[in-house]
């Protein structure tokens, strides 16, 4: 597993799975309801959230196929074609319904998901998508200083980022600019307004990657959600406020509708 790792994420059992002609590298800990994690296009990436959460949940997170440690991805050329491989994942390790947490461009490949099997999941957890981006929106690139600039809201209290193999970041980076070369597509968004997954909308108050304001245009879209904006963290919500982020999640993925009085969005301070 990658360093950070083997700090947080312990106690999480590496496997693999065939999936929809991949093998898709995952992590499992903990058990309860099946929570799916796709992360963002760094590829699989555990933090304290996910041990938290792991308290209570069967946690598995999937590395989504060309992100991170796993092969280059020629194949995949839509998000919403990302989305049904890692249903298939999900499938493969025999889960019949489940909650599903995304994180940036996993994020959009969960929203994908939802739109296209909703039948599947219990609830949704959208945690700063790319789904919808401003436009002239660009991925994180950079040094691994410049990139903790851009993902965490105070990098100064955040371990150092490791550097990157550079033909890991040119293959992630062809993937991602051919799974976003459609910008805003009207399909999901028309889609997502039918859509009747108890969803939760996470974003950091210190966004720098992907303006916090947008979550509102979730909220809005999505008949059955609620917007939550957490307060001093950045794009990496999870890594910068695990507390804050575990215990806004396990309360919403354990108590759904009863999770907020209205759909009016709130603030986690501190």
């Amino acid at each position: 597993m990658a360093e950070e790792q083997s700090i947080a994420g312990s106690k999480f059992k590496e496997g693999h799975v065939e999936a929809d002609g991949f093998r898709i590298r995952y992590a499992e800990a903990g058990t309860g309801p099946a929570l799916v994690h796709l992360p963002g296009a760094g590829g699989l990436r555990l933090s304290r959230t996910h041990d938290l959460l792991a308290q209570q949940f069967r946690v598995i997170a999937f590395e989504m196929p060309g992100f991170g440690q796993s092969p280059e991805n020629t194949r995949t050329r839509t998000m919403a074609e990302l989305g049904l491989t890692m249903a298939q994942a999900a499938d493969a390790l025999g889960l019949d319904r489940y909650n599903l947490w995304g994180i940036s461009t996993g994020g959009a490949a969960a929203a994908w998901l939802a739109v296209q099997q909703p039948e599947r999941l219990s609830a949704l957890v959208l945690a700063a998508p790319s789904a919808i981006v401003p436009p002239g929106n660009q991925p994180a690139a950079g040094t691994p200083e410049q990139m903790a600039r851009i993902l965490y809201g105070h990098p100064e209290r955040m371990p150092p980022m490791p550097a990157r193999d550079p033909a890991v970041l040119a293959k992630q980076g062809a993937l991602v600019a051919r799974l976003r070369s459609r910008g805003r597509e009207p399909d999901l968004e028309a889609r997502l307004r039918t859509c009747e997954v108890p969803t939760l909308v996470l974003w950091g108050t210190l966004d720098r990657l992907i303006p916090p304001e947008t979550g509102r245009i979730y909220r809005e879209l999505m008949p059955n959600s609620h917007l939550v904006l957490v307060y001093d963290a950045g794009h990496l919500i999870d890594a910068e406020r695990p507390e804050a982020c575990a215990e806004v999640m396990a309360d919403f993925l354990d108590r759904h509708a009863a999770f907020l009085i209205s759909r009016t969005e709130t603030l986690i301070h501190p």
